[in-house]
């Protein structure tokens, strides 16, 4: 059992630690250093570090739609290899939402890769312990992605929230 998990807002400083985070995450798209220390430094009020002492151990990164602020899109959820399976990406998930920056989400929007059994049955997870539904549709069909391994990427709807 992991204890004395600090959820907590993302400060630019550490953007470099997200990238790590994410370099050493299996099933994630690698993002630019760069665009961690811009989720970190704009976009805090939609973003969640789990850490342990000073380790980051998690990171989810969202933001709200610009044309529907009832809509929050959740972009990338990573925890440690380590740290799987305790619950660190539903609670990090939990947190966010609960934030007062959050306070006017009623639906949440996730794409996840359709052989990526984890973090679809944590959406699952995450809208039955919400009381609420989510709906599925492609939201990127695989023919827009330049690699042409890459699978359709599922939306996932989650709401209403109360």
């Amino acid at each position: 059992m992991v204890h004395n998990i600090n959820y907590t807002m993302p400060a630019v400083e550490d953007g470099s630690k997200v990238w790590e985070l994410i370099n050493n995450t299996k099933g994630l798209d690698l993002n630019s250093a760069y665009s961690y220390l811009i989720l970190c430094k704009y976009f805090s009020n939609t973003c969640v570090i789990a850490k342990v002492a000073e380790k980051i151990v998690g990171f989810v990164s969202a933001f709200h739609l610009p044309d529907n602020e009832e809509v929050l899109f959740i972009w990338q959820v990573a925890v440690a290899t380590d740290y799987r399976r305790h619950n660190i990406g539903l609670n990090m998930l939990k947190y966010l939402i609960a934030r007062p920056s959050c306070a006017k989400i009623r639906f949440l929007e996730i794409t996840v890769n359709p052989s990526n059994k984890a973090a679809y049955s944590l959406y699952v997870k995450l809208a039955d312990q919400l009381l609420t539904s989510y709906e599925e549709s492609i939201c990127f069909p695989a023919r827009l992605f330049p690699e042409a391994q890459h699978e359709d990427e599922i939306m996932l709807r989650i709401g209403p929230l109360k």
